[in-house]
């Protein structure tokens, strides 16, 4: 019990750090999402229905032991009869072997159908996570639709093995259970029928009064998850700070609150034992008592009895674990929602039917493009607005602008990771809505802000840009960019296997890396967003009279806050508040813009400092 509340516990890890708005309504009802889930069991369908089969035998087994007792006893026993014994004995152990054989049976199938089913659960959301849009993942955080993909599956998968196995054992076995003992004696049984009712009562009340409780203490789990999280992610930072005493302080304060709900919420799940084992052991005083007494009348006999005392535990048992499969069910309820809203997410940007598999040049146009995060398009939060501009191919253009200006959101525009909300972007001479998305992207590298390398070799996060790439290929992107010269030092060069994330190697090599694997693509258009903020000047320059030779026909578009990164550019745009400030060369920025003018002087009187 405990762990399956723990389990519930962590399913809501980092919901505030990803929830989606009205996460605990799926709109669709009840019904519709047991009827979605439900759909993901495919080809486990065998071993699900077999399940209940081999538990259905399990139970007839165990209910025809204590009857074959009591003959043994009220017969057997009773008249010396060996020979009736051993008859009955060899019935007795066969039914105990096909009892543990259906039991082994049920628990093989409802393990395979189990993991099966979450396996399915598990891919069906990956597939739909990778045809999520930028607008869709950023409706939930990464941390969220991981502990969806694994917490909150793992949490639905124990329900469903519940359900199948439990679920059909209580009912079968309570019911099986009431007939043999109205068969045997009717007076006693009359007893469960007062039990029952009273037991199921307390149980249901139970579980629906720890529910709220659950929902406080995974707030407070959020806020455990979020503190670890920080704390792990900038704990360079706290150290350089010495901060490690204030962070102590502050996880042992939302600790100390997790605590004080999780045993609260417990306090109440605890009844739970202690009135099952009230009432199962005022049922057996109540049989005992009554039985004894029908046993000196004559109306009973002593096996009889005693298989009634089973069947009571059984009858009670099954009503225990009865309750167990309630609270698991409301438990997996809010994993079942959360795992939904995954799968019926529908992508923001999507194929048209029929569109352009190629990309003729990399011409680019911005015809009177508006662009907005929220669903609300108020005018006041348009990040981008009325951006009119056009790109020759091969033309490498640098954009500026302050912090907030909305320069990495106007380059996502281009290969569609974001969709205009007004006007059209056009890459060569062709809206982007009617390309092939795959197409699109492939004809178009960006180097993001946040450099990503991936677990595994050099080479192998090289080939992320072209899978079929030869070792020659990637030396000479790799030279393009400035980082076959650090590669080969390396002991294993391009073999050199780089730890998550990258962080066996340095920031200015993540980047020289990423453009190489950008490169790799041989794309029509190349995106650097800040992308040699981490590069010394002199390999910057390097890297972009690299491009100039290497790639005259590539459109380059660099973003940078260093005016030297662009300055020898076709042309800059300078960005200010989602709208075009300034388009010109260097020289004619200087003159006619204010904003490039004021950069440029503070840079170049901060450069000449410097060289004093």
């Amino acid at each position: 019990m405990l762990k399956n509340n723990y389990n519930y516990y962590l399913c809501k890890q980092d919901m505030q750090l990803g929830s989606v708005p009205n996460c605990t309504t799926v709109g669709k009802g009840e019904l519709e999402m047991i009827k979605k889930l439900a759909s993901y069991i495919k080809d486990y369908k065998k071993a699900a229905i077999l399940t209940p089969i081999f538990v259905i035998f399990e139970v007839i087994m165990e209910i025809i032991i204590p009857y074959l007792m009591a003959k043994i006893i009220d017969v057997g026993i009773q008249n010396s009869d060996v020979k009736y014994i051993l008859e009955i004995g060899v019935f007795l152990i066969v039914s105990a072997i096909l009892s543990l054989t259906f039991g082994m049976l049920s628990g093989r199938f409802a393990a395979k159908a189990s993991a099966g089913y979450a396996k399915n659960l598990r891919k069906a959301m990956f597939d739909k996570i990778q045809t999520y849009a930028f607008e869709n993942i950023d409706k939930f955080s990464t941390s969220s639709l991981i502990t969806r993909l694994t917490t909150d599956v793992t949490n639905v998968q124990n329900a469903f093995q519940m359900i199948i196995r439990i679920l059909v054992r209580g009912p079968i076995m309570m019911i099986f259970a009431l007939f043999m003992c109205f068969t045997i004696s009717p007076k006693l049984a009359c007893i469960f029928l007062v039990a029952i009712p009273i037991l199921g009562f307390l149980l249901f009340y139970i579980a629906k009064k720890a529910h709220p409780n659950f929902e406080t203490v995974f707030k407070k789990y959020d806020n455990l998850n979020r503190v670890v999280q920080e704390d792990l992610s900038g704990i360079r930072v706290v150290k350089a700070y010495a901060k490690e005493d204030l962070e102590k302080q502050k996880f042992k304060n939302v600790n100390d609150e997790v605590f004080y709900f999780f045993k609260k919420a417990e306090k109440i799940v605890a009844f739970n034992s202690p009135v099952m084992q009230f009432t199962i052991y005022t049922c057996i005083l109540l049989i005992s008592w009554f039985g004894s007494g029908l046993i000196v009348g004559g109306e009973m006999q002593t096996g009889e009895l005693s298989s009634i005392i089973t069947y009571a535990w059984q009858i009670l048992m099954s009503l225990m674990m009865l309750s167990m499969v309630f609270v698991m069910i409301i438990i997996s309820q809010s994993s079942a929602e959360r795992i939904i809203e995954v799968l019926e997410e529908e992508p923001a940007i999507k194929n048209k039917e029929k569109n352009l598999k190629e990309v003729k040049d990399g011409s680019i146009v911005f015809d009177n493009v508006s662009f907005c995060y929220s669903d609300e398009k108020d005018k006041d939060k348009f990040a981008l607005r009325d951006i009119n501009l056009e790109i020759k191919a091969g033309e490498t253009v640098g954009v500026i602008g302050g912090t907030g200006s909305s320069k990495s959101t106007l380059v996502q525009l281009i290969p569609r990771l974001y969709e205009a909300t007004k006007g059209k972007v056009i890459v060569g001479g062709v809206n982007v809505k009617d390309y092939d998305i795959e197409t699109l992207r492939d004809s178009v590298s960006m180097v993001l802000q946040k450099n990503v390398l991936f677990s595994g070799t050099i080479s192998e996060n090289l080939r992320w840009g072209n899978k079929e790439a030869t070792d020659e290929e990637l030396e000479r992107v790799c030279k393009l960019a400035q980082a076959d010269e650090f590669i080969q030092q390396f002991p294993a060069k391009y073999e050199t296997v780089l730890d998550q994330g990258g962080t066996n190697v340095s920031g200015g090599q993540k980047q020289r890396i990423c453009i190489a694997r950008a490169l790799l693509k041989k794309p029509k258009i190349l995106i650097l967003d800040d992308s040699t903020s981490a590069v010394d000047t002199k390999t910057d320059a390097l890297i972009r009279k690299a491009f100039r030779e290497e790639i005259p026909d590539t459109t380059k578009i660099i973003i940078a806050q260093r005016i030297t990164s662009t300055e020898d550019a076709d042309k800059i745009i300078v960005l200010n508040d989602g709208r075009i400030d300034g388009v010109g060369t260097s020289e004619e920025l200087l003159k006619a813009n204010q904003i490039y003018r004021e950069v440029y002087e503070s840079q170049m009187k901060g450069d000449e400092k410097f060289e004093k």
